[in-house]
């Protein structure tokens, strides 16, 4: 079984969504641990909740980012970690923390990459005035929302849009599309040549 840990910054509602899929067996895999760069991060009481290792990790102590990525690389490694999954974790990450775990690091953006990359991507959407739009499950490597697809899902954006009902709307498709990413993965069903990733039956 694979070894799981998520990075979160907030809420925690992908990584809430990943541990009920987790409990329903739907993922052939277990997070065993919960990193944070906020000490209030409600992820951090989600795991605690599950007795699930979890720590703050705090930057202020770092004089330097690469300094607290090392620190969250040795954290992640001694955890026997096969998979690192990103929850809204919302620090950038240094070349040094996405070279020790090569496409072992998966991100979910609220938008159909490589559309509308970076911060807000759905105001971005919104703003533009799309007709479609959705979220990407894609590995990391070190450009920002850069690395190879692994599965997306579309969102069309209905009449009298808001920003909120957007924001609802792509998180409930982000909620099922992480699970079943982590999955494939999981169950070494995912295969990268180049800038794809293919599904293998």
């Amino acid at each position: 079984m694979k070894h799981i840990t998520v990075l979160a910054s907030g809420w925690g509602s992908n990584l809430e969504a990943i541990l009920e899929a987790e409990e329903r067996g739907d993922i052939a895999g277990k997070v065993v641990l919960v990193i944070s760069d906020r000490s209030d991060a409600q992820a951090l009481k989600r795991a605690e909740k599950r007795k699930i290792k979890n720590l703050f990790l705090d930057p202020k102590k770092y004089a330097r980012r690469e300094d607290y990525d090392r620190a969250l690389v040795d954290l992640i490694k001694a955890a026997g970690t096969d998979l690192v999954v990103l929850a809204g974790f919302m620090r950038l990450l240094s070349p040094l923390f996405v070279c020790a775990f090569p496409m072992k690091i998966m991100n979910i953006h609220p938008s159909l990459l490589p559309a509308f990359p970076g911060n807000n991507g759905v105001e971005q959407a919104f703003a533009y005035g799309v007709k479609v739009t959705g979220c990407t499950v894609h590995f990391v490597d070190e450009a920002l929302d850069n690395g190879p697809v692994i599965l997306q899902e579309a969102v069309p954006v209905i009449q009298r849009e808001t920003i909120k009902t957007m924001h609802q709307r792509i998180h409930a498709a982000e909620h099922r599309l992480y699970p079943i990413a982590i999955d494939l993965f999981c169950r070494e069903k995912l295969k990268v040549e180049g800038r794809r990733c293919y599904v293998i039956e």
